[in-house]
């Protein structure tokens, strides 16, 4: 009698056609070195920053960017280009990449002394002189000094009532510090360490959606993506995130072998920057004295682009190219200034460089191509922003249909999928974000073979609109108006 009902009752049953997934269109991937031991920060771990103060706090800060490129990247995402998240992987490791013991006499100057910001707390050993000659005394942290990461130093303070009595006495200082010159290009490609299980530089991308669920599709390395082996494995790290994904590498041309931009071109091919998966710039930029890798500033305006209401409307369909950039210059690593005209600056575009004009109101960035470009000419491979449109409509039905793997091969199941992706579609032609998308399950590529084996194709068909690089007008003289030399 469980069964017996009497009277009136309704049921809901999930709705057929669901609502997609849009996947991150330009969060930032950057693996490099930071000063995190004034922090105590993460190595060789995937920090997620949504703002300047939480990077900072995170990963330390210094203006010393040739040693410290992430500190550049902070800077310039969230100062100059107010983007976020960044994920940060920072491979300065305390424990390995070390200076080796110093050790000097310095006097304290109004009771303080500065270390190198590198110097290490842990390390530092304060004696001080009976008379001239003798070290007699070892003084001890928190009782007789104190030490603070400040200023872009380390400072040791001296503590009243404590054994060090004058404020400019002689000390004798002993400490060890971090040393980012140690880091080479196999710190930042990484890898798998099978003793400790654990991965490491760019081998940690795929732990980021695991991590936080975010797809990160810009991938830098600022002060090493220059290394043709670094560029290289950043390629095919963006061009297979967890086995589903895609992304960019933005690489920077070395601009100390490459310093005019026909050899920046040459520099490019000798290296084989060749593939659409990355994004290739020269030279370097400035702002207010500051010098900037111009990958930083790239990825900084790709990503404000994306999110501009009347450009991107959060996706990747427009181009960063003519786009106002924040710098006031371009420079060789050595500070040498670049001047480009409208025709050099179109010989780089020609050859998959991107680069910077200033031209018509300011600065902006220059180039639609990616680093395949001229060898590869197809659309969807060579206009950065068409390819990001692929691959981010692509991220997105992965997330999308996520959720009905492994349910039954059915009718109702391909209905769902093919009518909730043609809504979605059909929104995005009509907000013009494409000129123009379907997705159909086609019987001719679905053998009978694979529909028993629980494989179904579906198959999208996508029109992004290319960036419009060349207006062409045509203007010729035209005799019939010389009659209204006549007109009443």
């Amino acid at each position: 009698m469980s069964d017996f009902f009497h009277g009136a009752k309704a049921s809901k049953q999930a709705t057929s056609v669901s609502t997609p997934v849009t996947a991150d269109s330009s969060i930032h991937f950057i693996v490099g070195t930071a000063p995190a031991h004034i922090v105590g920060g993460k190595v060789n771990e995937p920090v997620y920053v949504s703002s300047y103060s939480e990077a900072v706090e995170a990963m330390g800060y210094s203006e010393d960017w040739k040693k410290y490129d992430i500190c550049e990247e902070i800077y310039a995402s969230f100062k100059l280009y107010q983007n976020g998240p960044v994920v940060i992987v920072n491979v300065l490791d305390p424990k390995r990449h070390l200076a080796g013991d110093t050790t000097e006499d310095m006097q304290l100057a109004g009771g303080t002394l500065d270390l190198p910001l590198e110097a290490l707390t842990d390390t530092v050993v304060v004696k001080g002189y009976d008379g001239e000659e003798a070290l007699t005394q070892e003084y001890e942290k928190g009782v007789d000094y104190d030490l603070l990461y400040t200023d872009g130093v380390l400072r040791l303070e001296r503590i009243t009532g404590g054994k060090i009595t004058s404020d400019t006495a002689t000390l004798n200082v002993k400490y060890n510090a971090v040393d980012p010159t140690k880091v080479t290009k196999a710190d930042i490609i990484g890898g798998y360490d099978v003793n400790t299980k654990k991965s490491s530089g760019f081998e940690l991308v795929d732990s980021v959606f695991p991590k936080f669920l975010v797809i990160p599709t810009l991938f830098l390395a600022p002060n090493f993506s220059h290394d043709s082996e670094v560029a290289a494995v950043m390629a095919a790290k963006a061009e297979n995130i967890n086995g589903l994904f895609e992304g960019k590498a933005l690489i920077d041309v070395d601009t100390t072998v490459a310093t005019t931009y026909t050899e920046a071109v040459e520099w490019k091919n000798e290296n084989n920057i060749t593939q659409p998966s990355q994004l290739v710039m020269w030279p370097m930029y400035t702002l207010g004295g500051k010098v900037y890798h111009a990958s930083v500033h790239q990825a900084g305006l790709m990503a404000k682009t994306d999110a501009a209401e009347d450009l991107g409307k959060g996706t990747p369909c427009e181009s960063a190219s003519n786009k106002s950039m924040q710098i006031d210059g371009m420079v060789l690593a050595d500070g040498t200034e670049v001047l480009l005209d409208l025709t050099k600056a179109n010989y780089l575009n020609a050859n998959g460089i991107i680069t910077a004009l200033n031209f018509i109101g300011g600065f902006v960035s220059w180039g639609n191509e990616t680093a395949c470009y001229p060898a590869n000419t197809d659309v969807t491979d060579y206009f950065y922003n068409v390819s990001r449109m692929f691959a981010w409509v692509g991220n997105s039905v992965i997330l999308s249909v996520w959720g009905k793997v492994d349910r039954r091969t059915n009718k109702r199941l391909i209905e769902s999928v093919v009518d909730s992706l043609n809504i979605w579609l059909n929104g995005l032609t009509a907000d013009e974000i494409i000129l123009g998308g379907r997705i159909e399950f086609l019987e001719e590529e679905n053998t009978e073979t694979d529909l028993k084996a629980g494989k179904a194709r579906f198959h999208i068909y996508l029109t992004p609109s290319s960036p419009a690089k060349e207006l062409d007008f045509v203007l010729e003289y035209d005799a019939s108006y010389l009659e209204n030399l006549f007109a009443a």
